[in-house]
């Protein structure tokens, strides 16, 4: 590995050449199974001719031009979004990190706008994860995240579980927002639930508050709902989406109704890249794919099936995994012992998973993996299972 690469990742000594569909090839020729999917990013597999031909087409027209002009393929972007949500409005950028930022300007925005400038404080929730930017880490709340950064931004409320009487009393005078994940991705695949969300969205209606969903990784369909929010038929004011939105090509966003984003006004926020025109020319043919009838039925069916396989090497290995998390595609499985183990025990399998927090290793495949290629994960998982038991 080179010494000039900053050393800010734990790398496996993996090296990728290529990808086909649900599996990555190394430089080698060996094969790997990828049910990790670039951290829930590879929405369609690896080399998705859609996405191909999306990405070539544009590249042989335009690159970039910049927001000081209008970008067509964002109109467009932005329309089928706003058809298939809560949304009025939407903002392009280039990360997760970046729309959660988004998120945060736009609530804080919308108070002073509407000459309340002094609530600026926003709700959050242990064991979330919105990010890596200084904002975004202090709505995240990690000590380990934040660990030598400097004092964290002010203006988050950390509240202790999904408890609606704890955000109760972390309302005052200040408080202008909840943001939450409808499913904690990095926090270990935890399902908040359609009563909590619901609770939140009635707490925010009597408060006056904004209601934000981060969809950075249970979006796009992952959870068997185009969002996630969606199954549980609770709308937020504004919701912040990336990961699966661009299928591996970089692009974010953040969505608002009408009343939220009404303080974002010309000059209060930009991007040099964000939307531009091969970003938004592979997000749209994801959208499009995702959405075509029978699309996500199927990723329900195949959910289904996955859970069924799982449920029973839970059954036979209890002291290897003793829960199974989440939503759709978006799989949690609970670790008796370490996660890392069990990441390493597949790998060797040639099956690629990632680790959670609270004990947690993800499955995040491909929402268009094949019936047979679950098979294989399946089998992966009860040797290692097998090996794990008999250590």
């Amino acid at each position: 590995m080179s010494k000039h690469v900053m050393p800010t990742y734990r790398r496996a000594d993996l090296r990728f050449d290529r990808g086909e569909g649900s599996w990555l090839i190394t430089e080698d020729g060996e094969r790997y199974l990828d049910f990790g999917s670039g951290i829930a990013v590879t929405t369609l597999g690896h080399n998705h001719p859609a996405l191909v031909d999306a990405l070539e087409k544009q590249a042989h027209k335009l690159w970039h031009v910049s927001n000081i002009f209008t970008i067509p393929a964002q109109e467009k972007l932005a329309d089928t979004l706003c058809a298939h949500s809560f949304a009025d409005l939407v903002f392009f950028c280039n990360s997760g990190t970046e729309a959660i930022e988004g998120v945060i300007k736009t609530i804080r925005k919308y108070f002073s706008h509407i000459g309340h400038p002094q609530r600026h404080k926003i709700i959050t929730f242990t064991g979330a994860f919105h990010g890596r930017t200084l904002g975004a880490l202090a709505a995240t709340g990690n000590a380990t995240y934040l660990d030598g950064f400097g004092p964290a931004l002010p203006g988050f409320t950390q509240v202790d579980g999904f408890d609606i009487d704890r955000v109760k009393a972390a309302i005052d005078d200040e408080t202008a927002a909840i943001l939450i994940e409808p499913i904690q991705g990095e926090g270990g695949i935890r399902t908040v639930g359609p009563v909590f969300l619901r609770e939140l969205r009635a707490l925010a209606d009597a408060h006056g508050l904004l209601l934000a969903f981060d969809e950075v990784q249970c979006g796009i369909a992952r959870t068997g709902a185009l969002f996630a929010h969606q199954l549980y038929d609770v709308e937020p004011d504004i919701m912040a989406i990336a990961k699966g939105l661009g299928g591996g090509f970089p692009v974010g966003a953040f969505l608002a109704s009408t009343h939220a984003g009404s303080g974002m006004v010309a000059g209060t926020h930009g991007s040099t890249y964000g939307g531009n025109p091969l970003a938004m020319s592979v997000a749209q043919a994801v959208i499009d794919i995702v959405s075509e009838p029978g699309f996500i039925a199927n990723v329900c069916e195949k959910a289904a099936y996955l859970r069924q396989g799982l449920a029973r090497l839970l059954t036979l290995y209890p002291t290897v995994i003793d829960g199974i998390r989440g939503e759709g595609l978006m799989v949690g499985l609970h670790c008796v012992g370490e996660t890392a183990e069990l990441v390493a025990g597949l790998r060797a399998e040639h099956l690629l998973t990632v680790g959670a927090g609270d004990n947690t290793v993800r499955w995040v495949p491909p929402l268009n993996v094949k019936q047979d290629e679950i098979d294989v994960a399946l089998g992966a998982l009860e040797r290692t299972c097998q090996k794990l038991t008999a250590a």
